[in-house]
């Protein structure tokens, strides 16, 4: 089969559609010939030496593929030869078939087209994990999303909204904002032009930037507030006012999802299957997808992608 592989450490034309070989399911694997993967920003850190792969993980980027079910581990009895799903992974996406642990897999939701639904996985497990079964959001709190725009943004807006809560996100240009808007986001502030420390308490904070936003991520926070740092676009060692967060009782919280064991996953999979798929079918949150490029072409989804102007997820087409 074919993949994209990082034949060094470095820009987009590090990206070569190659030969590797075949995946062969172990006993709790499925294979899934892919439709669909989609970019994400890890790939870019993994294509730049910065992100490495767990052990045993195929060595070409990838965090999530939908597709079709070809062959199944001996101990696989959630799924058949056939089935249309949707997949977690820890790498391996950008090729035409990958093995995963059947725990990782989901149905496709109902009314979204196969292709689509490789926008999913990575932004649906991500926002439920750490902003509902983490930080543990409840009705009518205020949410502020950094980084609105962006894959994981856009569907945190939605999901946020469609359970009842109060939605502020930060953005960078006016196009993105109206776009927030039509997504249900009730304030949107360009960074651009205004301190966000200044306009807005919230009780959860979904946080890409990390460290050059901690102190005003912190004042922000409300009593018993919670931050959840997943990325760090903005740095990675920062000072940390203890006594502030004391203050209002708050926490801090810095998680991962790639590198979370198998039984982890599985259980954030079913809580999204469960809590998050149905919101999805009945078209309350939806995948937004920017562009679809063509697999081979996966470097120029790359230099898009860190373009930084595109509003949601960035797909790799078979």
């Amino acid at each position: 089969m074919r993949a994209v592989v990082i034949t060094e450490f470095g820009g987009p034309e590090a990206l070569r559609w190659q030969e590797v070989p075949d995946p062969r399911p172990d006993q709790d694997e499925v294979v899934i010939e892919v439709a669909a993967s989609a970019v994400n920003r890890a790939d870019v850190l993994q294509r730049r030496g910065f992100y490495e792969p767990p052990p045993g993980v195929p060595r070409y980027p990838g965090l999530e593929v939908s597709g079709t079910v070809v062959e199944v581990g001996t101990d696989v009895e959630q799924f058949t030869p056939g089935d249309e799903v949707c997949a977690l992974l820890a790498g391996g996406g950008y090729a035409e078939k990958v093995a995963v642990p059947w725990q990782q897999v989901m149905p496709v939701p109902e009314g979204v087209p196969l292709l689509l639904a490789a926008g999913l996985p990575e932004v649906a497990c991500t926002v439920w994990s750490n902003v509902f079964m983490l930080a543990r959001l409840r009705k009518g709190e205020t949410l502020l999303v950094h980084g609105g725009a962006s894959g994981i943004g856009t569907f945190a807006v939605q999901l946020a909204k469609a359970l009842g809560s109060r939605v502020v996100t930060t953005v960078g240009s006016a196009e993105k904002a109206r776009r927030l808007i039509e997504l249900g986001a009730d304030e949107v502030i360009d960074y651009r032009e205004e301190d966000f420390a200044e306009k807005v308490q919230a009780d959860v904070i979904l946080d890409i930037i990390g460290a050059s936003y901690l102190s005003r991520n912190i004042q922000t926070l409300r009593t018993g507030g919670r931050l959840v740092i997943i990325g760090l676009q903005g740095g990675s060692k920062a000072e940390i006012d203890l006594g502030a967060l004391l203050a209002k009782r708050a926490s801090v919280h810095g998680t991962a999802l790639r590198s979370r064991p198998v039984e982890e996953k599985g259980v954030i999979v079913r809580s999204v299957v469960q809590n998050v798929w149905p919101l999805v079918s009945a078209g309350a949150v939806r995948p937004v997808v920017y562009a679809e490029v063509p697999m081979e072409q996966a470097a120029e989804a790359h230099r898009m992608l860190e373009s930084g102007e595109h509003v949601g997820k960035i797909l790799l087409v078979r």
